[in-house]
């Protein structure tokens, strides 16, 4: 005869702090947004139910239509220029040593750095005055000004975003390529595998799981980048690099529409929420196909 113990329920009094602090920090405000985006806020204490108006309007708007445009390139930008930097850096540092510890310090130092400091930076280093870059490619002939060209400013904020964050993919792949056993290796070594063999064939497949979460970050990342280009050239010049964070921030801000804000902050959302549900999707089905054609 078994006899069933009882379960001790108290666990639960653990996971109470965490649900309270999701709660406060994530459930409300989204409830409070949402209420905003069916709504139309004439004063603090005096509100009109307008149903899917917001939203229908926010998705006709065409700066939204351009701002999206203008994203979808940004970030697809970053991820194919990122994640092959950052995979490239990870295969030339030094594995351990002194070396690897200095490499990994030096590295890491963008990241530290505060997002409003990053544009401040770029701001000064860009100046065709002032400024190193802007100085050196004024002395090469080109007809550098990023407060002006709009080509030149969104390239710019482009190359701003490789310097703050192909560390953090090399960081990540850095750890990745530790991981793998050196039985591996030692394998290669003896069948007379050549580097792009190894890479190909051990290193990649052994680093899928982190450039997956490297992909989905900087994907993500890059959808939410706000502080850097606003302080180095505040969206402009015109919409040149006026992307969807700022876009919300000015009718949030800017223009203080909160009904239509609250509907695109939710469609902004939802944006993200489906390119990386489609991306993490496409990964792990190339990932299977591949593990598939090696077991045939």
């Amino acid at each position: 005869m078994s006899v069933t113990k009882p379960v001790n329920q108290r666990a639960w009094w653990l996971v109470l702090p965490v649900l309270v602090s999701v709660a406060f920090s994530a459930l409300i405000p989204l409830m409070t947004v949402v209420n905003y985006s069916v709504q139309d806020i004439l004063s603090p204490s005096q509100s009109v139910f307008v149903g899917w108006e917001w939203y229908k309007e926010v998705l006709r708007d065409p700066e939204l239509h351009s701002a999206l445009f203008r994203q979808l390139i940004f970030s697809a930008a970053v991820l194919a220029i990122q994640i092959p930097l950052g995979i490239a850096l990870a295969l030339s540092m030094p594995k351990e040593g002194w070396r690897s510890s200095l490499v990994l310090v030096l590295l890491a130092m963008p990241l530290l750095v505060p997002w409003n400091v990053v544009g401040t930076i770029w701001q000064i280093f860009a100046r065709a005055d002032i400024g190193l870059l802007g100085y050196v490619l004024t002395q090469l002939g080109f007809d550098y000004n990023y407060a002006q060209e709009p080509w030149d400013a969104w390239i710019t904020v482009l190359v701003m975003d490789v310097w703050h964050w192909t560390p953090l993919v090399a960081l990540l792949a850095f750890a990745g390529l530790r991981a793998i056993p050196e039985a591996y290796y030692q394998a290669a070594r003896i069948d007379g595998a050549s580097r792009w063999a190894v890479f190909r064939y051990v290193q990649l497949p052994k680093l899928r799981s982190v450039l997956m979460i490297a992909v989905l970050l900087r994907l993500m990342d890059s959808f939410m980048i706000y502080t850097e280009p606003f302080v180095l050239t505040g969206g402009g010049p015109g919409t040149a690099t006026t992307f969807l964070s700022q876009y919300l921030t000015q009718k949030a801000v800017g223009q203080f529409d909160l009904g239509p804000a609250a509907a695109f902050s939710l469609v902004y959302f939802l944006i993200i929420l489906l390119l990386c549900f489609v991306l993490y999707n496409f990964m792990k089905s190339v990932g299977a196909g591949e593990q598939q054609g090696r077991s045939a």
